[in-house]
């Protein structure tokens, strides 16, 4: 049941209904995991890698926002409870303990790179039946790809 009525198809939203679902879960566990990076790196780096992580936190918080409330705004309701994320997150296990600096760059490399990968996935996705989510998409990956960027050249 549906109480907010979609101004999409029903093939249209089932598209694009997974495609925000899919970006939300990705979004969710990137918080997630750059958050428990963040409270355990250590090393010379500490200070800089710590705050760099808190900036991903951030954006991927502010965009989950953003795309759970055009899904409800399209008549799909988001789900982010911890059992979806778990099961359907492109990004992988995140090392127990601590983790130094240059193993948490790393860990960030490969957790932007698999929900980048998906996200322009979705942006695909999204572009012919709703111009909305894919703008919406658009936007939180290049802030996605800006991040990512910032935490290769961490690494080189």
């Amino acid at each position: 049941m549906s109480v907010v009525k979609s101004p999409l198809s029903e093939a249209d939203l089932k598209a694009v209904g997974d495609a925000l679902r899919g970006a939300l879960v990705d979004l969710v566990d990137l918080s997630l995991v750059a958050k428990q990076v963040h409270w355990n790196v250590v090393g010379p780096r500490f200070r800089s890698v710590h705050l760099q992580l808190d900036e991903v936190v951030d954006t991927a918080r502010l965009h989950s926002d953003t795309v759970a409330e055009r899904s409800s705004a399209i008549g799909v309701t988001p789900d982010g409870r911890a059992a979806t994320v778990a099961s359907q997150s492109a990004i992988g296990a995140v090392p127990e303990g601590w983790i130094k600096d240059v193993d948490a760059v790393q860990v960030l490399v490969k957790a932007l790179d698999a929900v980048i990968v998906r996200m322009r996935e979705r942006i695909a996705t999204t572009g012919d039946p709703d111009p909305v989510s894919q703008d919406i998409l658009i936007g939180l990956t290049g802030d996605l790809e800006k991040h990512a960027w910032m935490f290769q050249a961490e690494s080189a």
